[in-house]
């Protein structure tokens, strides 16, 4: 049995002008998420929030009244195919440039080129830009002009956080929209769509039952590319067999690997390495195994996850418990001891035991006050009862006058000041009286199974 047919390519969304597509449409061959992008706002799948009847993007795109836009979110959660719609809905001239591609020069020369038509003709210019956190602020720069004059309204999709990538003159001349991960339910109806559709799709060439198509919808983590991919390998591992019905395992072999997401200079580095430390600040271990084993699974690196437990000890741990800086230590010294893959025991070991353990903040508490302190009171000066008094001389300075030995058995504890002059009666550690929060696991685990 041969491979599933690419038919035709339908007429053109753009017609046949320079520019207006940049490229986008997908000819027979191109893969099967080229495709089946979305012809109409009602075939866009998830973004509800964003392109439900009624709401702010979807008004301004329907009457074509679209203002310079960011569209941000994950990879293959429908950022080019919106910018597609756009350009089918407009009656403005499309132009399309890649921040992998693009230099100023190109930039420079679509700006000037919308401004020229909007004098000459009327006629506004979208400028559409692909992967826009890739571009420099010297490209950046040469986009602001444009915008800010109104000779193109600028969309730009990125999976990064604007907020670090894009410069602030851009950014605030746009507005930013935020695309989520699609549903497992949008990936289905999806997937369903491709697998029936004659004219882009498969044209029912094969089949797959709900499960079948519910794992890839599972695996693809909210990523409409991964999972039209991942169709179309299926398929034709089914045909591979002489079969015209995809099965759970032609699905294993087109997906052996999940793909996790992972930048180390990006939102999901941050993002995740924010939830594992508040998972461990609220004393669940299993959610901190969840995103320990992700960052682990994604390549972080282990020195840094070590760094941010032992950090963790002393900040939310404290003098509640003294050891948990102990057992981070020891973890961050079995990453150079033992290291990766092994050393992941020691991290979930340091893990747990942080999560399990009480909490207190009073450590970063005192010292920050400390420190406030400092910044408005200035440093005072040392009692000359607490300065050195080592060296020859130092008497006859006064340097050592009066000062109480603490381990004199006469004096017991010494009753002295301690504090720099000019901060006396300052209190920064506030000791907590707390229980802390330690699981009964026995009881616990069986009440969350049941």
């Amino acid at each position: 049995m041969s491979s599933p047919r690419r038919p035709a390519q339908g007429p053109s969304l753009f017609g046949g002008e320079r520019g207006r597509a940049g490229g986008l449409n997908a000819g027979p061959d191109a893969p099967l998420a080229a495709r089946m992008r979305p012809r109409t706002l009602e075939e866009f799948a998830g973004q509800g929030h964003l392109l439900e009847p009624g709401t702010v993007l979807r008004g301004l795109i329907e009457q074509d009244r679209l203002h310079s836009v960011l569209l941000f979110g994950p990879a293959g959660t429908g950022k080019t195919s919106l910018a597609i719609l756009v350009a089918q809905a407009t009656h403005a001239a499309f132009e399309t440039l890649s921040a992998v591609v693009a230099g100023v020069a190109d930039v420079r020369r679509v700006v000037e080129e919308g401004r020229s038509r909007l004098e000459v003709a009327g006629r506004r210019t979208v400028l559409f830009v692909d992967e826009v956190h890739r571009f420099n602020k010297a490209q950046q720069d040469a986009l602001l002009p444009g915008v800010e004059a109104g000779w193109v309204v600028f969309i730009g999709a990125t999976t990064e956080n604007p907020f670090f990538s894009v410069i602030g003159p851009l950014l605030s001349r746009s507005t930013l929209f935020r695309l989520e991960p699609l549903s497992d339910a949008d990936l289905v109806a999806i997937l369903g769509r491709a697998l029936a559709d004659p004219e882009r799709g498969l044209a029912a060439a094969v089949e797959a039952g709900e499960e079948v198509l519910a794992s890839i919808a599972a695996r693809a983590e909210g990523d409409a590319r991964i999972a039209l991919n991942a169709l179309e390998a299926a398929a034709e591992h089914a045909a591979a067999r002489g079969s015209a019905l995809i099965e759970s395992t032609d699905v294993t072999d087109a997906m052996r690997e999940r793909i996790i997401r992972w930048d180390r200079s990006g939102d999901q580095h941050y993002d995740t390495v924010s939830a594992f430390i508040k998972s461990l600040r609220g004393s669940d271990p299993d959610a901190a195994l969840a995103w320990l084993a992700r960052m682990l699974e994604a390549g972080a690196d282990a020195r840094f996850i070590a760094r941010r437990m032992v950090i963790f000890a002393s900040e939310d741990v404290g003098i509640a418990d003294s050891t948990a800086l102990h057992t981070a230590m020891a973890a961050a010294q079995a990453v150079e001891f033992v290291g990766l893959p092994e050393v992941r025991l020691n991290l979930a070991h340091a893990a747990v035991a942080l999560a399990l353990a009480p909490k207190s903040n009073a450590v970063i508490r005192a010292i920050n006050a400390a420190q406030k302190d400092l910044a408005e009171r200035g440093q005072g000066t040392v009692p000359a009862h607490l300065r050195d008094a080592s060296y020859r001389g130092a008497r006859t300075l006064g340097h050592g006058t009066g000062y109480k030995y603490p381990h004199d058995p006469s004096e017991g504890a010494a009753e002295q000041r301690y504090m720099p002059e000019g901060f006396e009666g300052r209190r920064y550690w506030k000791p907590e009286q707390r229980l802390g929060w330690r699981r009964e696991s026995t009881q616990q685990d069986e009440e969350r199974e049941s």
